[in-house]
């Protein structure tokens, strides 16, 4: 695609200015002309809003570059916008602040005055979050025509909004013909709410215009935000070419027609809810993708057609016509749902669609191509299943071996054309990006740094501490801690009792522990007494938020005992403020009694905006004694499906004396994934499931309830009962 601009081209009267402050920028700005480049000199420009707008022409750009590429950091509250023709900005890194507007970087100034034919290479976007998670704002906004965008670096959005938004809110912004290429969009943790796309082209209120934008071989890593991981809005856009490695949720073809996804791979490498494409409205094409190693279901399935709406408004689904899906090789994935979400209004099934010379090799066979409608519509013809049955005429099960071509995917033998093509070419990390901005590794994991001997004593622990660094132990030696302070947790910290011993920590502050951006804990094999916590309503063993916090965090309790938290009332293991996101939250092994609050307090969300406070809470082998607030409450409101959480599971313990007549033992509400199995419950309240949304799935197995309320099950807004499944619980001894 032209874009009519050449990055560094200079002509014989250009000239180049090196600013040094913003004072000397404002002014040089003013005087800019075709073939200028203004240079900012190497440093922190903290609190820079800045204009960048003139006209360039053909060949002479003006540009704005850093001095040396990435040792220009724009910081605090800061911005760029762009505006005018033929410009070009590279090199900027954009970290440790937030933008005090609606977007980091913007093509366009104000509503009429958007910029064209220009370039953005080379820029990075590091974990420029606003300090509350749920204040939005978008890291690119595309606007104008023929921008280019490419080779950058977007990595660690946690605040509501869509990193890469392409706009078409005013008629000069529509059939834009812009180029989104080679950027690397890096990890994005799961948002816990609507609004955490990677990139959206378009809205609903303007899906019935084309947009004509390219995105090609650019690399989505961990890009989990939520199920749509690029929204298409708008008509006639091309996605191909793209990696897509380790992300949940999909390419969700959500409103407008005519457009084009091929050639894309996608490897989940077997993580949950890690999806393909999904496919709604009229004369979509899909084809030439290779996809493997996919774990999502339902909507974020390998595949997934949807069921539309009848005479559907913009905002809802529209039904699917006209798509054409073929040559894509679905291998080692769970699912292809077809008529996906089929109910009393999405009852308008596909039609005029063709299914053919798709390789498919699910991990149950035939059992994992579901139709939860009539599929009549979908001609299937010259389609391969690998292994099982064959569950529609046009799909032959035959066995075949697969092999690994020199580009890493898998192929049937030579001369079988069905599946995706031999040439695939899979995009490489060092391809993306600026090359001289390193990808981040992984998450940093408990205990992988140095270990730290602590030795019992009047605030050792929070001396400790203070020289941790991420990834460290602490490893107490027996006896007795008395902590006398809040203790801050802003980093990966691991606290455990030395072997042949455990440790008591005893505190006198509320909370014990505050966990802060950045900070992740985990406590093994420790004691903690409240015997003397402060008389404080709502106090807390381990606190997540009293403000607002961008980041996701992480909790594991492993062989603890916490007991005589009873001081005073609502007096809570873990309590997890508003605006606050648990990664996970993980209990093994450990003991809890006489504990005036809840174990796990997640329920601050409650203006059922589909937001939550935890994604995975896993609960297993662990006894509870008495524990008056009852041990969970997972709260989950409203009706957007825009996310997979949350997750609980609650396995093999056993619960006696808690929650109450009027208190239950658990209390779920909206939660999307529940498996409760295996415990034993008496003298409790009951377990309280509400069903608010999505399509969840929920199993009650193999569990005692001795003395015991029933659980009760309750569905708002209209839907049927929960969908459980109820298999051998006891009731008082007697099966149920």
């Amino acid at each position: 695609m032209p874009l009519l601009l050449a990055a560094f081209a200079t002509s014989a009267n250009a000239e180049r200015f090196l600013v040094k402050n913003q004072a000397d920028y404002a002014a040089t700005a003013k005087t800019l002309k075709a073939g200028d480049t203004v240079v900012l000199a190497n440093g922190v420009w903290r609190d820079f809003e800045i204009v960048f707008s003139g006209q360039g022409a053909t060949g002479q750009p003006i540009t704005l570059m850093a001095e040396t590429l990435g040792k220009v950091i724009i910081a605090g509250r800061s911005n760029l916008k762009l505006s005018g023709s033929n410009l070009v900005v590279t090199g900027l890194v954009f970290r440790d602040g937030y933008t005090p507007t609606g977007e980091v970087i913007s093509f366009r100034r104000a509503k009429d005055d958007s910029a064209s034919d220009s370039r953005v290479t080379e820029v990075v976007i590091d974990h420029f979050n606003q300090p509350d998670r749920f204040q939005s704002d978008y890291w690119v906004g595309l606007y104008g025509q023929r921008n280019r965008f490419d080779h950058n670096a977007l990595v660690g959005k946690t605040n509501q909004g869509v990193t890469l938004a392409v706009r078409l809110d005013t008629a000069g912004s529509r059939a834009n013909k812009h180029q989104i290429d080679h950027n690397y969009f890096g990890p994005r943790p799961s948002l816990g709410s609507n609004g955490g796309e990677s990139i959206r082209i378009g809205t609903s209120a303007y899906s019935m215009h084309e947009s004509n934008t390219l995105i090609e071989d650019n690399i989505f890593d961990r890009c989990d935000g939520e199920v749509e991981i690029i929204s298409v809005k708008s008509g006639a856009n091309v996605v191909r070419r793209n990696l897509f490695l380790e992300s949940r949720g999909s390419i969700v073809l959500r409103h407008g027609d005519g457009n084009l996804v091929e050639r894309n791979v996608f490897l989940g490498h077997g993580k949950p809810h890690s999806g393909g494409v999904r496919v709604i409205n009229r004369n979509q094409i899909v084809r030439d993708n290779y996809m493997e190693g996919l774990r999502g279901t339902g909507f974020a399935s390998a595949l997934t057609v949807m069921n539309g709406v009848p005479n559907s408004p913009v905002n809802r689904y529209v039904q699917v016509e006209n798509a054409r899906i073929e040559n894509n090789s679905i291998l080692d994935s769970s699912s292809i749902t077809l008529a996906a979400g089929s109910d009393a209004e999405r009852s308008a099934t596909p039609k005029d669609s063709a299914f053919s010379g798709n390789l498919l090799q699910l991990t149950d066979g035939a059992t994992s191509i579901i139709a939860e409608d009539d599929i009549a519509g979908i001609a299937m013809r010259g389609n391969i299943l690998v292994g099982g049955a064959s569950p529609f005429a046009g799909i032959v099960a035959q066995k075949l071996p697969l092999t690994r071509a020199a580009n890493g995917l898998l192929y049937p033998p030579m001369g079988i054309k069905t599946g995706a093509p031999r040439d695939l070419t899979v995009a490489r990390l060092g391809d993306v990006g600026p090359a001289w901005y390193a990808k981040p590794a992984g998450a940093v994991k408990f205990g992988s740094g140095a270990a730290l001997a602590v030795s019992p004593g009047d605030n050792s622990l929070a001396k400790a501490l203070q020289h941790l660094a991420s990834g460290s132990c602490l490893v107490l030696a027996p006896g007795r801690y008395a902590v006398d302070r809040t203790l801050l947790i802003d980093k990966n910290v691991c606290i455990q009792s030395a072997a042949g011993g455990r440790a008591t920590v005893s505190f006198s502050r509320a909370p014990l522990f505050e966990i802060a951006v950045g900070g992740d804990l985990r406590l093994a094999g420790i004691d903690i007494r409240g015997d003397d916590a402060a008389d404080a309503v709502g106090n807390a063993v381990i606190r997540a938020a009293i403000e607002p916090m961008p980041a996701n965090f992480s909790i594991e309790l492993d062989h603890v005992d916490v007991r005589d938290l009873d001081v005073n009332k609502s007096f809570d293991v873990i309590a997890i403020g508003k605006s606050a996101m648990a990664g996970s939250i993980r209990i093994t092994d450990s003991n809890f009694a006489n504990i005036s609050g809840m174990v796990v307090s997640a329920e601050s969300e409650t203006d059922d905006f589909g937001r939550y406070n935890a994604e995975y809470l896993d609960i297993s082998g662990t006894t509870f004694d008495n524990i008056h607030g009852g041990i969970v409450s997972l709260y989950r409101g409203g009706s957007d499906e825009s996310t997979f959480g949350p997750h609980f599971r609650f396995e093999k313990n056993r619960v006696t004396g808690s929650g109450g007549k009027d208190r239950a033992a658990i209390k779920l509400v909206g939660v999307q994934q529940v498996n409760i199995r295996g415990n034993t419950f008496t003298k409790s309240g009951a377990l309280r499931i509400t069903e608010t949304t999505g399509s969840p799935m929920m199993t009650l197995i193999d569990n005692d309830f001795v003395t015991t309320q029933l659980p009760v099950l309750v569905a708002q807004g209209g839907r049927a009962a929960p969908p459980l499944a109820l298999t051998g619980n006891r009731v008082d001894g007697a099966a149920r």
